[in-house]
């Protein structure tokens, strides 16, 4: 199986590698790290019993800006399989306006033919490299043909390798390129399913009209890339790509379903504005259970795409959804609010750190942006007690409160440097306490 010659990385180096960019959250961490590494493990059960492992589905809960989704992206890094990340609240159960479930699987079916025809592309790069050279030396040498004498075969190895020095990148060459024969735009508003058909209908209408062509003067340097992709494109079996691809969804696929809270029915969730709520629960169903679904590349099994859900189920709760979207779901985990001290370290521990980033960003105008250990930990005492005070958004707080600390930095940064600017406690307090202190404002502004 292709999917197996890609060996992940143990459970306990993905936990290091997310230690990297989200503090705390370790119960959630080690989940998701079993979630993927046990991708790899079923690729190695032996074939009839490989069937029969179903993935165990996750639902990560917590309050807003505590680390939900910051997983979720920096899984997509490491999952070297076909990654999605999409948001529950913007399906609708069928027959309203709005996104059905099943697009997600086409959307990880697009996703998974484009990565798989990035790989082919990296495999045939030094073969598409040569072609390229061949026709470009053919069009900077018109006169030597193919049955050469010594003198001309040394002349186009001469300028081969000035092509290769870089020595004629600004000679212009003209050359036909294919160009895109641009189809009608079809506008199709219809039941869920008919979104697809758009893009079918245009694949459709350009391949029965025939393959227009342009010539173009440009230099050689543009011609060079222009032609290694055109030789890509004809090394590359697209047939191929899609199978593979295909293979890889159904293997390997790996769908972040967020705010799945919000389709999940309050109370009772009889009629009123949020019918449909329970509506996508029963489309979702099938999905995550398994089944077929055509997409433009073919047809798509999902009984072993594994899905992550999350939600800050403030209002609702996971028991609100149906129950047997619950039993598809068997892993809960839930994500601790975020305390001051974490506060401290998301500011300063991730490899990209507020504070790092600040700091490259003011380094751009010659200021040299220094914080003290004291002004950090007011920075995170000032957010903490804003959170506290009014809705708790974790750690985005830092991000508003940050920027307000350093807005007029920022504004005077260009003619003022090159500078040193040292950030104290003391102008931390300046420059927020008032804010913090009045509720009201802070409401507005923080």
């Amino acid at each position: 199986m292709e999917v197996a010659e890609i060996k992940p990385l143990t459970p306990r180096e993905i936990e290091t590698e997310l230690d990297k960019y989200i503090i705390g959250q370790s119960q959630a961490k080690r989940s998701v790290a079993i979630a993927l590494r046990n991708r790899w493990r079923r690729q190695q059960v032996p074939e009839p019993l490989r069937d029969e492992i179903a993935p165990k589905n996750i639902i990560m809960i917590g309050p807003t800006g505590v680390g939900k989704t910051e997983i979720a992206r920096r899984l997509a890094r490491l999952a070297k399989s076909p990654f999605l990340k999409i948001e529950a609240s913007k399906f609708t159960e069928v027959g309203y306006v709005g996104r059905d479930v099943e697009s997600m699987i086409r959307d990880l079916t697009h996703l998974a033919v484009d990565m798989v025809k990035s790989e082919e592309k990296e495999k045939v790069e030094a073969r598409a490299k040569d072609l390229a050279e061949d026709q470009l030396l053919d069009l900077l040498l018109p006169s030597v043909k193919k049955e050469q004498n010594t003198g001309e075969t040394s002349t186009r190895e001469r300028f081969r390798q000035m092509l290769r020095d870089g020595k004629l990148d600004d000679r212009f060459v003209e050359l036909e390129v294919a160009q895109r024969p641009s189809s009608p735009m079809i506008e199709i508003f219809a039941a869920a399913g008919m979104e697809e058909m758009q893009s079918s209908v245009q694949d459709m209408l350009s391949t029965m009209m025939p393959d227009k062509r342009k010539r173009r003067r440009v230099n050689v340097s543009e011609a060079k890339k222009i032609l290694e992709q055109e030789a890509a494109g004809k090394l590359i079996d697209m047939d191929k790509v899609v199978k593979k691809a295909i293979a890889r969804v159904e293997q390997s696929g790996i769908i972040f379903l967020d705010e799945i809270d919000k389709v999940a029915a309050k109370g009772s969730g009889a009629g009123g504005p949020d019918v449909s709520r329970e509506g996508v629960q029963r489309d979702l169903l099938p999905i995550v259970e398994g089944t077929s679904v055509h997409t433009k590349h073919g047809i798509v099994l999902t009984d072993h795409i594994l899905f992550i859900a999350s939600g800050a189920f403030h209002v609702s709760r996971p028991s609100d959804l149906l129950p047997e979207l619950q039993g598809r779901f068997p892993i809960r985990v839930e994500l601790d609010p975020l305390t001051q001290e974490d506060f401290v370290k998301i500011l300063t521990e991730p490899e990209n750190a507020l504070v790092t980033q600040y700091k490259a960003l003011l380094d751009t105008e010659n200021i040299d942006l220094i914080f003290d250990t004291e002004a950090i930990e007011e920075i995170a005492k000032i957010s903490f007690e804003v959170n506290e005070q009014m809705e708790n958004i974790g750690a985005r707080r830092l991000h508003t409160v940050m920027e307000k600390l350093v807005e007029e930095i920022s504004f005077e940064a260009p003619d003022v440097a090159p500078q040193q600017i040292m950030i104290t406690a003391k102008y931390v307090q300046e420059r927020l306490k008032h804010i913090a202190k009045d509720e009201d404002l802070s409401r507005f502004i923080l």
